[in-house]
């Protein structure tokens, strides 16, 4: 699994051995995954894991050792949530899920990590669409790192319950935020916050860094950033790149 981290600066750019892909777009993150699984046949449920494993490394490279909270939500972001909670427990961590939805909401890949995690005997803590912030707290203050998988690239709109509560409860913990993804509340492609938005120390970005990486004040959200290799193939990525 490749991590690659944010070049400080163009010198540390020319320095690195493998060019970095062009930010991507909304829609060009969708077109990634709908042709990586259609064109060719790699099934969404490996790329999950893949990135979900990528993301658990990072942690352990950034130096997590105690206990880890992940904040999931009922999408594929979620669902990067409860791989990433498998793979540090495989690293000897003790993973705490939050979920912020019905387990019966959720569906396709993320619906399988769930089940597997819980199989395994992972704790999962379900919150309903009006956490409680106390407790939220209580739980969060738990970690010696949280995990911001609530909310992926396709978030749009203005933040809702419960996820305003919980990227509140987020943000005055205190503690070291790994973002998957992007944070959550953050407009992928211009970097806004959408009324709400998780302050992350560190983002594990897959694929590629997403457009609104760039724009003005975007970093005090994102932390450093880490692109994530997930498996997607590099011909693909060019494709891609060439239609922009």
């Amino acid at each position: 699994m490749r991590i690659l981290a944010e070049p400080a600066s163009k010198d540390d750019q020319r320095k690195t051995t493998e060019p970095m892909p062009p930010p991507l777009t909304r829609d060009q993150v969708r077109s990634v995954d709908s042709r990586a699984i259609a064109d060719y046949g790699l099934p969404g449920i490996v790329l999950m894991e893949n990135a979900g494993r990528g993301a658990a490394e990072l942690l352990v490279s950034l130096g997590a050792r105690g206990p880890v909270v992940i904040c999931a939500g009922k999408g594929n972001n979620g669902g990067d949530g409860f791989v990433i909670a498998r793979h540090l427990e495989l690293h000897g961590l003790v993973p705490t899920v939050l979920l912020f939805c019905d387990p019966a909401a959720l569906t396709g890949d993320a619906q399988i990590n769930y089940r597997i995690a819980t199989a395994a005997g992972l704790p999962v803590l379900v919150h309903g669409a009006a956490p409680d912030p106390g407790e939220l707290d209580r739980q969060l203050a738990r970690g010696d790192w949280i995990v911001d998988a609530l909310l992926g690239t396709g978030t749009t709109g203005t933040i809702r319950e419960p996820f305003l509560t919980a990227i509140a409860a987020i943000n005055r913990s205190g503690i070291k935020v790994l973002a998957v993804d992007l944070p959550s509340g953050m407009d992928c492609d211009t970097g806004q916050p959408l009324g709400a938005c998780v302050r992350a120390d560190h983002t594990a970005t897959f694929v590629a860094r997403k457009k609104g990486f760039d724009a003005p004040g975007a970093p005090a959200l994102t932390g450093n950033v880490h692109v994530i290799d997930i498996g997607v193939p590099r011909r693909l990525l060019a494709e891609i790149a060439e239609n922009r």
